[in-house]
């Protein structure tokens, strides 16, 4: 059996890109950790239901280890706003310090694979640019064998856009987004299916239930109240993009 760490930016993340294949892979007996970057809370850090909402998911999910660094939220936008009172957003934080903290966590789970985000922070949050940047270090520092990049196909999602303007619907992006957004399909390394872990995906990210009253998260209500069955058909495949072997054969398992 094998060991996956796999790094966040913020709770809820763990879920909407990862987590039918965090749940297949706690299934198939590997064992499975997740760390945040952030406690996802742009000012205090004294209201912890982030990480309650994030540690009641990852349950969900089969997940046996959560871990979150402790950063603030770096916020979303052109404006980046200043460090809270004692502490540090994230993606003002040391790459070198971050990484190393990382690192211990790879070292002492002896892990196999470490999921993390690609250069471009998917759709170019502070947090996930650094969360590459960190992924990337740690994993030098610990020497694990691999690191896969979460992401979305590009094509998808502007199918996608287009269908929730059509239908009146929040639409997941912004349309300036869509020509960057994630990683073309023909990059896309590994394409997961995760369809017979819906229904767990679609629990966990129930439990995330701070974030659906939100402004951005209209999109998340009306996914939340999907049927399941429905659910794993729109939601059935996760994708990643392995940096040391663009232009494989697209594989199946992240363990491949």
């Amino acid at each position: 059996m094998a060991t996956v760490v796999a790094l966040h930016a913020h709770p809820d993340d763990e879920v909407i890109l990862t987590g039918g294949t965090l749940a297949r892979a706690a299934a198939a007996g590997h064992r499975v950790v997740v760390v945040t970057a952030t406690d996802g809370h742009l000012d205090t850090a004294e209201d912890r239901y982030r990480l309650d909402e994030l540690r009641c998911a990852t349950d969900i999910l089969g997940v046996h280890r959560v871990e979150c660094l402790g950063y603030a939220d770096s916020g979303y936008g052109p404006v980046f706003p200043a460090d809270p009172p004692g502490r540090v957003r994230f993606a003002r934080a040391d790459v070198a310090v971050a990484a190393e903290r990382v690192a211990e966590i790879l070292r002492a789970e002896h892990a196999d694979l470490l999921l993390s985000y690609e250069a471009n922070g998917g759709y170019g949050h502070r947090d996930h640019v650094q969360v590459h940047r960190v992924g990337a270090r740690a994993a030098a520092l610990a020497a694990t064998p691999r690191v896969l990049e979460a992401t979305m196909p590009r094509e998808t999602l502007r199918r996608v856009a287009t269908a929730a303007r059509l239908l009146r619907l929040p639409e997941p992006y912004e349309e300036q987004l869509l020509a960057t957004a994630y990683a073309p399909r023909a990059i896309i390394t590994h394409r997961i299916d995760v369809r017979r872990f819906a229904r767990q995906k679609r629990a966990a990210l129930a439990e995330h239930r701070s974030q659906i009253g939100a402004a951005q998260a209209r999109a998340l209500g009306v996914l939340l109240r999907l049927p399941p069955a429905v659910f794993g058909l729109l939601f059935g495949r996760e994708w990643f993009v392995d940096p040391a072997a663009r232009g494989a054969p697209v594989r199946t398992d992240i363990f491949g």
